[in-house]
């Protein structure tokens, strides 16, 4: 009775969901081929120059692809240097989204449940961990990056048992750590009983037209594709996991939790997404907690998918956007999700401003000296609120509260020499970013 009970249930959610995304009227382009609708800039009132300033932006900030979709339909869409529409290229940890939509899938064909341990599947002793400590590990943590392993061992890419050191109690620090995460693939594979490439050709790249493969590099499995197979998981996300009346995600529960706070350690971390908008925030590589919302140029119910190097596609419900980035390490510009803050502040600037009206401007302010010894000191006209020093990759190194008018004095003594990335936040809310070379 149960099992006839589950399927009648099954069938009137997938009924009301394909209903449901009926009404949003998202285009969709054609599964093969490069037909795909646009939508001009000019009906969305962005001025030409502006755009013109968007794409200088990225091209000096080595970028190699750009795409911006409104309603499933490009408005925006540029290539840099050799880079083409058919090129693939990393999407770095931005396909750990990827990982995370096919565990939903998985677990809704019944292969796996989230909250298995991972020895189900890996089998006892895939850590250094003791057998009690091991077992309280489920492939939930693994999804929300709270397993309780240390990230800082050696290699935190590392899969193997030697590198998989308890910490502390699952569920009780949230840590960035590419070890664990990687293992989803082997839990998935051991569940389906097939490979992580030939399962998601099955389950998301053939009813989406999406191209690209997962590819080994050292520890980690890396997805490759083009431009066009983000955007297009990117419009399969806008649309809550279903393609052109297609529900590939019919658990919407399961896609609720992907892309809201997974737990209260960091509340801008879903199931391997970034979130945007939330009253606080922790980023890879260290254990302290921002205030506010990670990128305060974006909008606040964006959810990021966010690799190294600016891997980056957003996706905003609200106003039905997609937006990508794909390239290599920005020079002289900010640390990834620095830079897609500062994107979207271009982006915001987009809009012509009506006649006698003046256009939103972007805060300034100054560096100096620049390279620094002791001190440097950040000038700016507008009230700080606060800034914060983060490292080359991207972690934390100093952060100063309450500002003020005018600008502030920085201690820097205590860092070692190097480079560094400034960003300064304004009591309007606004950001802005740069670089520092500390002698």
């Amino acid at each position: 009775q149960n099992f006839f009970v589950k399927k009648i249930l099954a069938l009137l959610s997938a009924s009301a969901l394909a209903f449901g995304l009926s009404a949003q009227s998202l285009y969709f382009p054609p599964l093969v081929g490069n037909a795909w609708d646009t939508l001009s800039p000019a009906s969305l009132n962005w001025c030409p120059d502006r755009i013109d300033s968007l794409y200088n932006f990225l091209e000096t900030s080595n970028t190699k692809a750009f795409m911006l979709l409104k309603d499933g339909k490009i408005v925006l869409e540029r290539y840099f240097g050799t880079h083409t529409a058919t090129t693939p290229h990393m999407w770095a940890s931005a396909g750990k989204t990827i990982t995370a939509f096919m565990v939903g899938i998985a677990q809704q064909e019944g292969y796996l449940s989230i909250h298995d341990t991972t020895s189900t599947y890996l089998g006892p002793g895939w850590s250094a961990c003791s057998a009690a400590d091991e077992e309280k590990i489920t492939v939930r943590h693994q999804l929300t990056m709270t397993s309780g392993l240390d990230d800082d061992v050696p290699d935190h890419y590392c899969t193997l048992d030697t590198c998989l050191v308890c910490l502390a109690d699952p569920g009780t620090r949230w840590a960035y750590h590419n070890g664990p995460y990687t293992l989803l693939d082997s839990v998935m594979e051991i569940a389906t009983g097939t490979s992580l490439n030939s399962y998601t050709a099955q389950k998301l790249k053939n009813p989406t037209g999406m191209t690209g493969a997962f590819v080994t590099v050292g520890y980690n499995h890396v997805f490759f594709s083009n431009a066009r197979s983000m955007a297009r998981f990117g419009l399969l996300m806008l649309n809550r996991g279903s393609w052109n009346g297609n529900p590939l995600m019919t658990d919407q529960a399961y896609f609720d939790q992907l892309v809201n706070s997974s737990q209260n350690l960091n509340q801008s971390y879903g199931y391997l997404w970034w979130l945007n908008g939330k009253s606080s925030y922790m980023l890879p590589g260290s254990q302290f907690v921002f205030n506010g919302s990670m990128n305060p140029n974006g909008p606040a119910d964006m959810f990021v998918a966010m690799g190294s190097e600016g891997q980056f596609l957003n996706v905003v419900p609200s106003q039905n956007l997609v937006m990508l980035r794909m390239g290599e390490a920005p020079n002289n510009l900010p640390v990834p999700f620095l830079m897609n803050d500062e994107i979207w502040a271009y982006i915001n600037q987009l809009s012509c401003a009506p006649t006698g009206m003046a256009a939103p401007t972007l805060p300034s302010a100054r560096l100096f000296p620049n390279p620094c010894g002791e001190t440097v000191r950040l000038s700016s006209a507008s009230a700080l609120a606060r800034i914060d020093l983060f490292d080359a990759q991207g972690r934390l190194a100093a952060s100063f509260v309450g500002a003020g008018s005018g600008g502030a004095e920085i201690g820097v003594g205590a860092l070692p020499s190097g480079h560094y990335w400034v960003r300064a936040v304004f009591e309007d809310g606004r950001t802005w970013t740069g670089p520092l070379a500390k002698e």
